[in-house]
């Protein structure tokens, strides 16, 4: 829907608009201009006060608008031809300039060079890195990233045990299989991966990709002063949004609901709002940048999942709320579309903003930060306070919810240990601090007991396994 004059001075200045008291200041609103072509469009409006939003009016519009055309015919490579209207507001006159989503992109300021490339990040206007203009070129062409080949590369160089059991059910994909999914590309006459073919499943993946790895951390408080547990994350893309799901539901709280035939586990974060978050930074990242992974942050008020890339030209954060989307990896998407990790296409954030409605959680927050999409996820005040009471890592109340405490179950399930014993059986060359509390935490609850209790400091103390805890198994 079109926005009337009057509706668009009452909206702040965002990606697809800005405010110019005059022409005072040419490099300003011509990089605007620029921006708003290579990204999403967008409307700059002169003769506004850009603070208060109140018309200021512009002398001579007529001399004003013809100055401005040639400043753009000048100023702006390729040729750049905007819609430009006087319209009257409150009897002062103002110059509406509308600038698409351009078909030329990427365009560049004149005097700058080819490089001299912007795009637009909330209200600022950014200048784009080699990375960065080279996606504005391939967006034109309709081609996508992970479908371009990585030379001097063979199907040697894919980890095809890795690929085929991810493909269990289906079995060994055959070699056209392989170049109808695009793993497999054309190359100087020869097939060789596809760049998507090396990030879902290279056996050197960080080798070509030095930065598709995942990096998460669970932080104490409301920011990363304090980083209290973290892991970093290096399998292949399909097992990464197990991993990082994992990691998530050791920091989180599990209870049982049992109202129904079967047991319903029930958590203390929105786990189906989070997997969804997870999946989309993953297919959606922009591989081709260099200096930073995928990153998960949980804090005791949000969790906060970013990924390198910004929202892909002629897309708005109000369209992804929409439903409306476009693919950045084509390949990623088709292959976790296969592995049914991506239910359908474009549903996934409509999902997310209704699962948020519906847990009657503040509505997430999607942010471009600098050249990475941000997506937050607003926690319950519930959960903050029982994992602070919890005190254990894993963040459960009773030791036995977390994985690491039914694997101890299992130990002691036909013999008695030592915790040095159940130490080594975890990989662990000696007991933790994380193992001691979460083995106090069992004891207390009473699914393990001393075997010597009346010596609990003991050297030849071990633990049993006791009826109540054989219940949990």
């Amino acid at each position: 829907m079109t926005l009337t004059i009057d509706e668009l001075l009452k909206k702040p200045e965002g990606k697809t608009l800005e405010f110019k008291r005059d022409l005072s200041s040419p490099r300003n609103f011509l990089r605007t201009l620029v921006a708003f072509a290579n990204t999403a469009g967008g409307r700059l409006i002169i003769g506004i006060d850009d603070q208060s939003h109140d018309p200021f009016g512009v002398n001579n519009p007529l001399d004003e608008e013809e100055r401005l055309c040639s400043l753009i015919a000048d100023s702006i490579e390729p040729r750049l031809v905007p819609n430009i209207e006087i319209i009257d507001v409150g009897g002062k006159s103002l110059l509406l300039v509308d600038v698409y989503l351009s078909n030329s992109r990427p365009h560049w300021i004149k005097r700058e060079g080819p490089e001299g490339v912007y795009v637009r990040l909330g209200s600022t206007n950014r200048k784009a890195d080699r990375e960065l203009i080279a996606e504005l070129k391939r967006s034109v062409d309709g081609v996508s990233y992970d479908e371009l080949p990585v030379p001097q590369t063979t199907i040697d160089d894919i980890d095809l045990n890795a690929m085929n059991a991810a493909f269990d059910s289906r079995g060994s994909l055959t070699d056209q299989e392989l170049v109808t999914l695009k793993l497999l590309v054309r190359d100087q006459g020869q097939l060789v991966p596809s760049k998507g073919a090396m990030l879902l499943f290279g056996k050197q993946r960080e080798l070509h990709f030095p930065d598709a790895w995942i990096q998460c951390g669970r932080f104490r408080g409301k920011d990363k002063a304090d980083i209290y547990d973290h892991i970093e994350i290096h399998n292949h893309l399909p097992i990464v949004v197990v991993k990082m799901m994992e990691f998530l539901k050791k920091h989180a709280i599990r209870s049982a609901d049992f109202s129904e035939l079967k047991r319903r586990d029930i958590w203390s974060i929105p786990i189906t709002i989070l997997r969804e978050a997870i999946i989309n930074s993953v297919v959606h990242a922009d591989y081709s940048q260099i200096g930073a992974p995928i990153r998960l942050a949980i804090f005791d008020d949000r969790i906060e999942i970013e990924n390198p890339g910004i929202l892909l030209p002629g897309l708005t954060m109000d369209d992804l709320k929409l439903g409306i989307s476009k693919i950045r990896n084509r390949v990623i998407a088709r292959i976790f579309r296969e592995l049914d990790l991506i239910e359908q296409w474009g549903s996934g954030l409509r999902r997310i903003f209704t699962e948020a409605e519906t847990q009657k959680l503040r509505a997430p927050e999607l942010l471009e930060v600098g050249t990475r999409f941000r997506f937050t996820v607003y926690l319950s005040g519930e959960f903050v306070s029982k994992e602070i009471e919890s005190g254990v890592e894993s963040g459960v109340e009773s030791g036995v919810e977390s994985k690491m405490g039914k694997e101890i179950l299992q130990y002691l399930k036909s013999k008695t240990l030592g915790k040095k014993d159940i130490a080594a059986k975890l990989g662990k060359s000696k007991p933790t601090r994380h193992l001691n509390d979460l083995m106090r935490k069992m004891l207390e609850n009473g699914f393990i007991e001393y075997t010597i209790p009346d010596k609990p400091n003991s050297s030849r103390q071990k633990y049993r396994m006791t009826d109540k805890g054989r219940k949990i198994l």
